[in-house]
């Protein structure tokens, strides 16, 4: 859908009201739509900190309201319930978890994967070199991360299964804690916390998602909003595609300005974005396909508790 098919909408609908039609709310006075980010949403928060989607929707009557959420799962499970209207982007393992709970989402962008931009860390001195020597040991990862399916296709690799490790569920807060405190043997995390880990408390690397989980960042909307602005969606999407071009652009102006807004020092916020690629798109057909994996994953390791079907939700793609 065009701008251009936008402004003829909305001429339609002023000579709609001056033949004395009914005016929706939105048309009305400002309509806010809330967005549920959290601190890995660096395109998001790129456009949330220089006011950038205010400005572009504000022809359209709408205000922005900002959610900041621990990690992916919380923020789609008040998406669900009615509590935003978009989210930013979650990891790939993220949907199934809320698809499984009955969630009306709309897939609406896709970052191309990033696979190196999540680990298994260990600490530099640990006895530790491979992701066999896990069995039996405590590992830390939020429960439904992407860092969640890399810790079982990581074990899944070596034989093994979830239920050969001591899975500890925290948030990266507490998941840093518990790492640097040495109560868990391996955290599972994603930048920025990787690249933060790694330069602040010299952690290694035990093994990254190359081969094993690509780490799509996925867009989401609620279904309801999606078929109600679809508008909004593509100024938020162009807006999205626009900040990612630049940040991979402008690496070192772009960790510049992203430090302070995660409290980092430039170089680890500037290590953080060369694993991501950034790379906006319409949610296509490997994307779906590698969804409906993941979430085959987690239901035959009794994770989820029923069979997803992923293509069963809708899918807005930019025209």
């Amino acid at each position: 859908m065009s701008r251009d098919i936008i402004d003829t909408g909305r001429r339609g609908l002023l000579l709609s009201c001056l033949l004395g039609g009914t005016v929706p709310a939105w048309a009305q006075a400002n309509e806010p739509i809330r967005i549920g980010y959290q601190k890995s949403s660096t395109l998001m928060i790129f456009l949330k900190s220089r006011g950038t989607l205010e400005k572009a929707l504000a022809p359209l009557k709408v205000s922005v309201q900002w959610h900041e959420f621990s990690s992916g799962l919380p923020l789609l499970e008040a998406l669900n319930v009615g509590g935003l209207d978009l989210s930013a982007d979650v990891a790939d393992a993220v949907p199934p978890f809320a698809l499984a709970a009955g969630a009306k989402l709309t897939y609406y962008a896709s970052e191309t994967p990033s696979p190196t931009a999540q680990a298994i860390v260990v600490k530099h001195d640990s006895p530790i070199t491979s992701v066999a020597q896990l069995k039996g040991q405590r590992v830390a990862f939020a429960k439904g991360a992407g860092a969640h399916y890399l810790v079982l296709e990581a074990l899944a690799k070596q034989g093994l299964t979830i239920k050969d490790i001591d899975p500890a569920y925290l948030s990266p807060a507490d998941g840093r804690a518990a790492f640097e405190r040495g109560s868990v043997a391996a955290w599972v995390i994603w930048d920025p916390f990787l690249a933060a880990v790694q330069r602040q408390a010299n952690a290694r690397i035990l093994q990254d998602g190359t081969g094993l989980a690509s780490y799509r960042r996925i867009y989401l909307a609620s279904t309801p909003y999606a078929q109600r602005r679809a508008d909004v969606l593509i100024v938020v999407y162009d807006e999205l595609a626009r900040a990612g071009e630049w940040i991979k652009a402008n690496p070192a102006a772009a960790a510049e300005w992203n430090a302070p807004v995660l409290g980092l020092d430039a170089a680890t916020v500037e290590a953080a974005n060369k694993r991501r690629s950034y790379a906006v798109q319409s949610v296509d057909a490997a994307s779906l396909s590698e969804q409906q994996r993941i979430a085959d994953v987690f239901t035959q390791q009794s994770i989820i508790p029923k069979k997803v079907v992923v293509n069963e939700s809708p899918v807005w793609k930019r025209g």
